[in-house]
């Protein structure tokens, strides 16, 4: 399907207006500037946002509009480090959560979950739907790391409490683990929620050859993992699946990532990439983290423990 632009009103389902307008004087104006330490807008930035925002309403769309079953967005700038009234971490305009609510509010769709596999916690996306129950959003995100949000303790608040779903990592956790954790975890959270559509960040800066990051990912991996996503979306909300790039800064790594992505979403084999795997050791903790999350959540029933675990800070 074709992109479009997002309007200004689409924009303002997450962003103040005056916030909007503010990028777009920037960037028209001919100048150039830095919203924060890391985002940089020049001459063509808004054009850029509101295109990428708008290729994610156009997939929506078409998803719901049973052009495709699935979809996915090659848009960049992304988009879920931005909050409300300002730019975060190479992000303008957060597209997915424009996504969401247009599904929400052009398609009527009552139920949507966000699950974020990028290695930065979407904190933008985190604090759109804080307290929203009708929206699950899940993370896996390295910890500590930028932008220092996303603790498993932040569940939601008020009527959204238990909608949010954080998993922060250790660096190296890999393959294996992400494995445990769409078994044990994030396919409990999504059969309980019972979303009528998945959207997915989906950043790719958590690969082992990643220059920013050292979660340990491998394309092999990205592949089972949106397999499993694909799915679940199949399993529950008849294949609605869209996903939009956020991070990954390797472009080998990248490309290859993508290119099994997409090999998964189309029932295709994978082919092999010629990074491999990074055969990192686990960290230690996981257990006990998984555990804590799992029982914080209600999820122990479906969780396999090994043991007794203590409490993480």
């Amino acid at each position: 399907m074709a992109a479009r632009d997002a309007t200004v009103d689409e924009i303002a389902f997450i962003h103040d207006r005056d916030y909007v307008d503010t990028v777009r004087q920037v960037a028209q104006s001919g100048g150039e500037s830095w919203m924060d330490p890391d985002t940089y807008v020049c001459r063509h930035s808004y054009d850029a946002a509101i295109r990428a925002a708008g290729g994610c309403l156009a997939a929506v769309d078409a998803v719901l509009g049973g052009e495709a079953e699935s979809a996915f967005c090659l848009v960049r700038p992304p988009g879920h480090h931005a909050i409300s009234w300002r730019a975060m971490g190479f992000c303008l305009f957060n597209n997915v959560a424009i996504a969401v609510e247009h599904a929400r509010r052009r398609h009527a769709l009552r139920r949507v979950a966000v699950v974020d596999f990028d290695v930065h916690h979407g904190n933008g996306t985190h604090d759109a739907f804080y307290l929203d129950p009708d929206v699950l959003y899940f993370s896996t995100h390295q910890s500590p790391f930028y932008p220092g949000s996303g603790h498993w303790k932040e569940t939601g608040d008020g009527e959204g409490k238990g909608a949010t779903v954080n998993v922060p990592l250790p660096a190296g956790s890999g393959d294996a683990v992400f494995r445990r954790i769409w078994k044990d975890m994030l396919t409990p959270a999504l059969r309980r929620f019972g979303p009528d559509m998945v959207l997915v960040s989906a950043g790719y800066d958590g690969h082992f050859a990643d220059p920013l990051a050292s979660l340990a990912l491998s394309a092999a991996g990205y592949y089972e993992m949106v397999a499993g996503l694909r799915d679940l979306a199949r399993e529950l909300c008849r294949g609605r699946l869209v996903f939009s790039l956020e991070g990954g800064y390797d472009l080998t790594a990248l490309a290859w990532s993508i290119r099994n992505s997409l090999e998964a979403l189309l029932d295709e084999d994978r082919t092999s990439d010629p990074l491999g795997q990074g055969n990192y050791p686990p960290p230690s903790g996981i257990d006990e983290l998984m555990a804590a999350v799992a029982k914080l959540h209600g999820l122990e029933d479906t969780f396999a423990s090994g043991g007794e675990y203590n409490t993480p800070a």
